[in-house]
């Protein structure tokens, strides 16, 4: 347990954060998840899962959850995906 002000103060700031930093990483995931799914099944979306799943990884960029590179990898992987998956289908 925190024992100065300025330690308690601390505390509550890091559960706030904490909570925003989980709240963020859930919905990351989730639009990820999402956007996987859409390539497996053929009946799905998918364009609007990419939107969906670029939109939180800009959104975890602007908060500073994940750094740039990172995001600009996982759009290359996720467009590199999708990619081969309509090859596939178009063949």
């Amino acid at each position: 347990m925190a024992n100065t002000k300025s330690a308690k103060k601390a505390n509550r700031s890091s559960l706030r954060k904490r909570q925003f930093n989980l709240t963020t990483k859930s919905k990351l995931k989730t639009a990820l998840k999402n956007l996987r799914k859409a390539v497996v099944s053929t009946g799905s979306d998918i364009n609007m899962s990419l939107s969906s799943a670029y939109s939180a990884l800009d959104k975890a960029v602007k908060t500073r959850f994940i750094p740039r590179q990172r995001a600009d990898r996982k759009k290359s992987r996720l467009a590199k995906l999708i990619a081969s998956s309509n090859q596939t289908a178009t063949k």
